[in-house]
C-alpha cells in the first residue's frame, strides 16, 4: 500500500472535447466522480472555483458560500477532503488578455473578485490552498505588456489574498506556453521569485505538473527537488508528456518511465508524504469509452505503486559506491534493470 495520499479534479474526468473537435464521452455527475474517486483510493479532490459553485458569476457571495457547503457535505459523504480552490479566469470573457496582468484595470478588479471567492469557497470546502494555474498571465504579442509591471501586478495580486485572509496558503502552478506564448512565471524557478517578494513568502509556494517542466525543457524530478530544498513544493501534478509539444497531461509514466520513478524517489526521499498530497492530473484520450471514463486514474495509480515499489528496493549503499568510483554507465544500467525489474 502506498504511503502517499493521492488527489484528483472533476475536470480530469471530462467529454473528451478539445480544441480541434466535439465531445466523445458523455457527462458526469459531480457526485458520481466523488463516488468513483473515493473507490478507486483517492483521498481528496481538487477544484476549481466553478467546479464547486457553477454560475458563481451570477451569485452573491453568501449564495456562493451555501452552494460551496452543499458540495462540502458530498465530501463528508464518501470520506474525501478538498486539496486546494484554483479561480478559473482562464475561461471567462474578462480575461482574454489575463485577469492580474490584464491591461484593463476593470478586468483585473474581476480577477481578484474570484480570487477572492475561491478563498470563500475553500474556507467552507475545509482546505486553506489556493492554486493559481497563471493561463493567460503573459503575452501574445509581445510588445503588449511591460514584464516588470505585470510582475508587480501579480506580486500585488498575491499581498491581496494573503491580506483577505491571514491564514490561507497560495500556490502557483508555472507553466512556460500555452494558451499564451510567452509566460511572466514560467517554471519554479519564477515561482521562487514571485514568493519572495510578497509580504508573507512563507505562505506562497508551487505546485509542480510533470508535463508543464518538460514543455519548458526541464526535468520534473529536478523541479521537484528545486522546490522542495525551499519548503516551497505545496503540491504536484503528476502526468506524462510526449516532448515539447502541446500540454497532453498524459497517463503517468506511460511515456517515461525513468522519469517518473526519478520523480517518485526524490518525493519518497524527502517523506513527501508527510507534506502533501500526489495530485494525478490527467486527461483520458479522445478514443477512451464511458465505459472506462476513469482507466487513466487507475493507470496511473497502478503505474505510481509499481514504481513506488521499485524506489523502496533502490540499493542506496551499490548507488554510493558506483557514485564515490564515478562509474556512472553502471549506475544507470542498474537504475534501468530495477525498473524493468531485471534485479
Amino acid at each position: 500500500m502506498s504511503k502517499f495520499k493521492f488527489t484528483v479534479g472533476p475536470w480530469n474526468v471530462h467529454t473528451g472535447a478539445d480544441s480541434y473537435g466535439p465531445e466523445t464521452r458523455n457527462a458526469i455527475a459531480l457526485e458520481t466522480k466523488f463516488a468513483k474517486f473515493a473507490e478507486l483510493g483517492f483521498s481528496a479532490v481538487q477544484f476549481h472555483d466553478d467546479d464547486a459553485v457553477p454560475d458563481m458569476n451570477n451569485l452573491t457571495e453568501e449564495e456562493i458560500k451555501a452552494e460551496a457547503r452543499k458540495v462540502k457535505a458530498m465530501l463528508d459523504k464518501y470520506g474525501l477532503k478538498a486539496e486546494f480552490v484554483a479561480p478559473r479566469l482562464w475561461m471567462d470573457p474578462h480575461t482574454v488578455d489575463g485577469g492580474f496582468t490584464s491591461t484593463s484595470e476593470k478586468d483585473r478588479e474581476f480577477a481578484m473578485w474570484r480570487a477572492y471567492r475561491s478563498i470563500d469557497i475553500a474556507r467552507e470546502l475545509g482546505c486553506d490552498l489556493i492554486v493559481l494555474w497563471l493561463a493567460r498571465e503573459g503575452t501574445l504579442c509581445a510588445e503588449s505588456k511591460s514584464a516588470v509591471t505585470a510582475t508587480k501586478q501579480l506580486v500585488e495580486s498575491i499581498n491581496s489574498m494573503l491580506r483577505y485572509d491571514d491564514t490561507i496558503r497560495v500556490c502557483i502552478e508555472p507553466k512556460p506556453n500555452e494558451p499564451i506564448d510567452r509566460s511572466f512565471c514560467g517554471t519554479m524557478g519564477h515561482v521562487m521569485g514571485v514568493s519572495a517578494a510578497t509580504i508573507d513568502p512563507k505562505r506562497v509556494g508551487g505546485n509542480l505538473e510533470s508535463a508543464h517542466a518538460i514543455l519548458a525543457g526541464l526535468d520534473p524530478a529536478n523541479e521537484i527537488g528545486f522546490a522542495l530544498a525551499f519548503d516551497k513544493l505545496f503540491t504536484v501534478h503528476l502526468n506524462d508528456q510526449n516532448g515539447i509539444r502541446y500540454d497532453q497531461d498524459k497517463s503517468f509514466g506511460v511515456e517515461n518511465l525513468r522519469t517518473a520513478f526519478n520523480q517518485i524517489k526524490i518525493l519518497t526521499e524527502n517523506k513527501y508524504w508527510e507534506k502533501g498530497y500526489v495530485g494525478l492530473d490527467v486527461k483520458a484520450m479522445r478514443t477512451t469509452s464511458d465505459e472506462d471514463s476513469y482507466e487513466h486514474l487507475r493507470n496511473s495509480l497502478e503505474i505510481f505503486n509499481a514504481l513506488e515499489e521499485k524506489v523502496d528496493r533502490y540499493d542506496y549503499a551499490l548507488a554510493d559506491e558506483l557514485i564515490a568510483e564515478r562509474k556512472f554507465e553502471q549506475l544507470e544500467l542498474y537504475v534501468n534493470k530495477l525498473i524493468m525489474g531485471l534485479v
